[in-house]
C-alpha cells in the first residue's frame, strides 16, 4: 500500500528549503563585517588612484 503524504506540507517544506538556500547565499554575498567592507573599499580607491596616476596623457584632452 502507498504512503499517504500531505501535498501542502511537501510544498511548504520545499519553499522553506529554497528560502534557506537563498539566505545562505545572501550571507556569503552580503555578510561581511563593516570593518572588512570599508577596508576593501579603501584599498580599491587607493588602487584606482595609483592606476590613474600612471596615465601618460592629459585626461582632459582625451
Amino acid at each position: 500500500m502507498a504512503e499517504i503524504i500531505n501535498l501542502r506540507q511537501v510544498r511548504k517544506d520545499r519553499e522553506k528549503a529554497a528560502k534557506e538556500a537563498k539566505a545562505a547565499e545572501n550571507r556569503i554575498l552580503f555578510g561581511r563585517p563593516k570593518k572588512a567592507r570599508t577596508l576593501a573599499e579603501t584599498r580599491k580607491a587607493l588602487e584606482q588612484t595609483r592606476h590613474e596616476g600612471h596615465r601618460l596623457g592629459d585626461p582632459d584632452k582625451e
